[in-house]
């Protein structure tokens, strides 16, 4: 389990200096921590640094230190996979990359990294990349800043008096908007670092290099056939490239198109690794996909391990996991005993996902691309075959398409740019609550507003980094990768336009049409989307007894944030227009189980 942790101080000052002393001193006591970088008021520790997978290059004469894997993108556009970089940086490369803030970095190389910078002036900074896989949180402590990953290693180091205090405005922000995508998190004192980010640790000052914006607002206008090419290419060298890292990986396969893209890059042949498939299925009309599965694995040449989704999934685990700083949507999880055991079977030290393939290759069933072709191309002949295929799309009239599409043109609807949080019973009190946007917003939101709605909703679910750390079986399971949010993919995808994506009036059309000459028919042909509903609510209904006593009693209803009597009927399974999903109710339950951890 790869981690950092970092102290940064000013030398100057005594106080804080005995503080990082300390800090260090404690650290240094346990052997697993090793010093990858010291410089006057910066130490830099690094934790399960494996060869060719996470490690530290540092920068000519200790400037500074890149954490993580590398890649850099010399060949990418040509077809070859792009070149890892092994080693430290000589004194040309690390000039070139602390004279322009890290900028370098960002443009040159991708990966799963975090860099902390040193300049000329003796000032420290910390670069987040701009895939965000890393994460990188901070706080201040007597006059020491922590920055780390891993929150429970930052916890170890501080006094009772020191610990964590819960921010209740960040945490509406979070039940009333959605997860958060800004600074803030739900732990009072305790930031993020933003993917594309870099930050000034003592000054505070800190500068978007990289935002999923900027590469939404530069469309690409290419003929369809040179835009499917151009995507298969830099999908298959990104997918490539992390593959080239391990000897054995699993790789989940649902069925669905976007993890048989994946398995379809990592074939027998085209890669070194050995890949071991794995698919997870249960009861339910969209939950049992191993057909689809079993198809794709054949083509590709590769094994398959089938496991069911256990619906006897004890929730009382998560009122054991790991300490985060927000709340833990631990659906995503619940199959994280058998990753683990698995990995360690098969002595497989990652588990690839086709994560992020919604969003990137546009299966958002929407009228949205004919707005966003009148608002980017104008009223030109292109654009009825475009509204055609936004109404099979969105099913709806074409008629309505292009009423919908010439109103957003003419005046954009904000409501539909507006997040929100899951339809839970709030009480009239919290809903009343008015959220500052601004200060729980990712700082680029304002800019994004003036985009096309298409490439708006796009943009903004992109710029959500997925979790890194398996909040479960944490040290005991493998490394999660997801190529498919490999930096040159995701700056693809967002310059696509939407309605390119969607030729046809069919979610994932260009990917499809990149890949089909790698994929069965049965998968490119397929027109529904796996699910796992059914099971998520079969597992609400073997934990109900622990559920209510943990909402209904629990500090949202406490505060007052939470409708007892309303969700007393919802989870009695009463039948009401107002009633809430199973997936609803587990988001409320992983909300309730965090603060268990806070303020007990």
């Amino acid at each position: 389990m790869f981690r950092y942790l970092a102290f940064v101080w000013n030398p100057e000052h005594l106080g804080p200096s005995a503080s990082a002393r300390d800090l260090c001193e404690t650290t240094e006591q346990h052997a697993a921590w090793r010093r990858v970088l010291s410089r006057p008021g910066l130490q830099v520790y690094a934790h399960g640094e494996t060869k060719g997978i996470n490690e530290s290059h540092r920068l000519h004469k200790d400037r500074g230190v890149i954490l993580g894997k590398l890649f850099q993108r010399s060949g990418l556009e040509s077809g070859m996979g792009p070149l890892a970089t092994h080693g430290d940086f000589d004194q040309a490369a690390s000039d070139e990359i602390l004279s322009h803030g890290g900028q370098s970095l960002v443009q040159q190389f991708w990966g799963r990294y975090i860099a902390f910078l040193s300049d000329k002036d003796g000032r420290h900074s910390v670069l987040r990349d701009p895939s965000g896989t890393l994460p990188c949180f901070h706080m201040r402590r007597r006059g020491v800043t922590l920055v780390f990953s891993w929150l429970e290693d930052a916890l170890q180091l501080l006094a009772a008096d020191e610990q964590a205090r819960v921010n209740w405005e960040a945490l509406q922000a979070q039940l009333l908007c959605g997860p958060a995508i800004g600074r803030e998190t739900a732990l009072a004192g305790i930031s993020q670092i933003l993917p594309g980010e870099r930050l000034d640790l003592l000054e505070g000052r800190s500068t978007l290099l990289w935002d999923a914006i900027r590469f939404a607002r530069a469309p690409l206008q290419l003929p369809y056939q040179d835009a499917a090419t151009l995507l298969r290419q830099t999908v298959r060298s990104c997918v490539q490239a992390w593959a080239s890292c391990y000897d054995t990986l699993l790789l989940r396969l649902s069925g669905g198109v976007d993890s048989s893209i994946m398995l379809s890059c990592l074939a027998k042949g085209s890669t070194p690794a050995d890949v071991i498939c794995l698919n997870y299925h249960s009861l339910g009309s969209n939950s049992d996909e191993r057909h689809y599965a079993r198809v794709a694995a054949a083509r590709a040449g590769r094994d398959l391990l089938e496991r069911a989704r256990e619906p006897g999934f004890q929730l009382e685990r998560i009122l054991e996991m790991a300490r985060m700083p927000d709340p833990v949507p631990y659906l995503g999880w619940m199959n994280s005993s058998t990753d683990a055991g698995l990995g360690a079977a098969h002595a497989a030290p990652a588990l690839f996902t086709g994560a992020g393939g919604d969003a990137l290759f546009f299966e958002i069933p929407s009228w949205w691309p004919a707005a966003d072709y009148l608002t980017t191309r104008g009223l030109d002949t292109g654009f009825a075959a475009a509204a055609l295929d936004a109404a099979r799309l969105g099913r709806v009239s074409v008629w309505r398409a292009i009423r919908f599409a010439v109103r957003e043109r003419l005046s954009p609807d904000q409501a539909l740019r507006a997040t929100s949080g899951p339809a839970l019973p709030f009480t009239p009190e919290l809903e009343a609550h008015k959220v500052d946007i601004a200060r729980f917003s990712h700082p680029a939101h304002g800019e994004a507003q003036g985009l096309p709605i298409g490439k708006f909703t796009q943009a903004t679910a992109l710029m959500q980094a997925i979790g890194y750390y398996d909040p479960f079986s944490q040290d005991a399971a493998p490394e999660l990768v997801n190529p498919l949010l490999s930096q040159p993919v995701v700056e693809l995808c967002l310059r696509l336009p939407s309605h390119l994506l969607t030729r046809g009036g069919q979610g994932r059309a260009l990917a499809k049409r990149a890949f089909e000459d790698d994929l069965p028919a049965l998968i490119t042909r397929r027109r529904s989307k796996g699910g796992m509903e059914e099971h998520i609510k079969a597992v609400l209904s073997s934990n109900i007894a622990m559920v209510h006593g943990l909402l209904l009693d629990g500090e949202l209803c406490r505060r007052g944030w939470l409708d007892r009597e309303r969700l007393q009927a919802q989870l009695s399974e009463r039948p009401s227009i107002r009633s809430a999903s199973s997936s609803q109710i587990h988001a409320l339950v992983a909300v309730e189980a965090w603060l268990s951890r806070w303020t007990s």
